[in-house]
């Protein structure tokens, strides 16, 4: 009898493999790696699936200057991650330990070195199927099942992708886009009025002898109604201006200049009103970052955000999802190919443009382009207790305190409309300030007559506005290791996630370096950038 090759049988009997967990991770994005550490620091059998080949989510794809708001509120394990970044770059000697801005492929080295050393079981490649990708018993969830075949069992599962699949798997109630100011008596819910950040500051006609490509034919409702309409996604890039480092702007399959034609005339327009040519940073937000190299996002009225291309994502197919993220990156791939060479782009913008590019060394296996697109929101449960505006304005304080957030309320441009005077516009954008407000535990809850044993802490329970400030990554690791600790206390004691000892777990979140109490820091833990390792070389 002819004996199969080692390496073939390994693969056979792994394919469609049973594996029992006390914990399953769902997502590899920052708050489900400090969620799967969190659970395996407690002595805890810990899975975390993630459905592709990368670890840290936004913050090792792009995101390399950190939303922090107040730093003295990012704490415990998030707090650690940072300051692993400081060590990295030998921040220490230079008096300033936290690195608050990193690298894309640092990020993820530091994510995958915490991984290893606490013991959890990674499996990548491990995407939950689109049916029949989840088994509940009652209103207990018992095992998901991946594309591979393999089945997934665990006494308590944390979602913690951007898409909330395992919690609507699970039949968790959630819903998308933009509550009704009615709904939770929010003042800056539903469809925006006119708002003055990132809208076009002078006036450029809609027309031109017909819609221009990249403007909605939508008649905007009246402000305060509820739609289901998402917040713009980009890429957010990582760029270079050392020579030998960069790699020029490509030109993207497909590419028509006239699809950017409203960015032509508005760069007209400013050149005509200012005098002069915009420079870079005003169309593109470039923030520098380690090693000559810059966190770029978008900026003003058309920039990098693809304005109306994210409304199918949160409930689209795995197919429908990839077409998204490639429509995003042809547009954006577009926007900067016509930055860079279009002879209606004013010559000192194409100048200072073309001194960027792509990093050699950066997403080496997507041809140094971002391998995670920006969802900024998506599902978002309805779960116990349902974050809204004034908790982040005027209820600041919680029974159930696991962390704090601080930034302020952002939430990106929904939609560009032409305006009653005929006038290209963009609607939605929210930049609100709050003040230091306390994270409830219940966020993570569903209802416990929907799942007993699921946490979600990043496609959590609030309103639109609150999620927009609550999303940054820093809150979405204080909420993973809050996860962790919450499913080791649900496990120990024999009961479900919603019914923990919740003081005993703020107590032990607290031990844990957990901030839930805002104090001024006069140094404000780092605020001077890292001199030495962000200026020009």
């Amino acid at each position: 009898m002819k004996l199969l090759p080692l390496s073939l049988l390994t693969a056979l009997l792994a394919h469609g493999a049973a594996r029992n967990f006390d914990v399953v991770v769902y997502g590899g994005t920052a708050g489900g790696v400090v969620a799967a550490v969190s659970a395996a620091r407690e002595g805890l059998k810990t899975a975390l699936l993630e459905p592709g080949q990368h670890l840290g989510g936004m913050v090792s794809g792009g995101l390399g200057w950190t939303d922090f708001g107040k730093k003295e509120v990012i704490g415990g394990t998030a707090l650690e991650f940072y300051l692993r970044v400081g060590r990295h770059y030998g921040l220490p000697k230079y008096g300033q330990p936290i690195g608050w801005m990193h690298e894309p492929h640092v990020a993820e080295v530091i994510f995958r070195e915490m991984v290893a050393e606490s013991g959890v079981h990674l499996f990548e490649h491990s995407r939950i199927k689109q049916t029949g990708g989840l088994a509940k018993t009652g209103m207990t969830v018992t095992s998901i099942t991946t594309e591979s075949g393999d089945v997934f069992t665990a006494k308590v599962f944390i979602d913690s992708s951007y898409e909330g699949d395992v919690m609507a798997r699970a039949g968790i109630i959630y819903t998308y886009g933009r509550e009704g100011s009615a709904q939770y008596g929010e003042t800056l819910a539903g469809v925006r009025d006119r708002t003055p950040l990132h809208q076009f500051l002078v006036d450029v006609p809609a027309m031109d002898g017909k819609l221009l490509p990249e403007i909605s034919t939508r008649k905007l409702p009246e402000p305060g109604t509820a739609d289901k309409a998402v917040q713009a996604y980009n890429y957010r890039m990582c760029f270079t201006d050392v020579p030998e480092n960069r790699v020029r702007f490509a030109k993207p399959a497909g590419y028509d200049p006239a699809r950017y034609a409203l960015f032509a005339k508005l760069l007209a327009a400013r050149v005509a009103n200012e005098g002069k040519a915009p420079i870079l940073n005003s169309v593109l937000k470039v923030d520098r970052i380690p090693n000559g190299k810059a966190d770029v996002n978008n900026q003003g009225a058309f920039s990098t955000d693809f304005i109306g291309g994210s409304w199918d994502y949160p409930d689209a197919t795995y197919v429908r999802r990839a077409e998204i993220w490639q429509e995003h990156k042809t547009y954006q791939q577009g926007l900067l190919y016509f930055l860079a060479t279009d002879p209606r782009v004013p010559e000192a913008l194409q100048r200072e443009t073309n001194l960027w590019g792509l990093c050699k060394d950066e997403f080496a296996d997507t041809d140094h382009w971002p391998n995670q697109l920006y969802v900024r929101e998506s599902r978002r449960m309805v779960g116990e207790y349902v974050m809204i505006q004034q908790d982040l304005q005027t209820e600041l304080t919680k029974p159930d305190p696991i962390g704090m957030g601080s930034y302020n309320s952002d939430s990106h441009n929904v939609e560009r409309i032409v305006d009653s005077q005929g006038f290209a516009r963009n609607e939605g954008d929210m930049q609100v300030g709050v003040k230091p407000y306390q994270i409830p535990y219940r966020i993570m809850l569903p209802k416990r007559t929907e799942a007993t044993n699921v946490l979600v802490p990043v496609a959590f329970s609030a309103s639109h506005v609150a999620y927009s400030s609550v999303r940054m990554e820093p809150q979405y690791m204080i909420l993973g290791q809050a996860a962790g600790l919450a499913a080791k206390m649900a496990i120990a004691g024999g009961t479900s996630v919603q019914e923990i000892p919740v003081a005993k777990l703020v107590d032990g979140l607290k031990k844990q370096g957990a901030v839930t109490e805002y104090v001024p820091s006069p140094q404000n833990l780092g605020i001077s950038l890292f001199d030495k390792l962000v200026r020009k070389p």
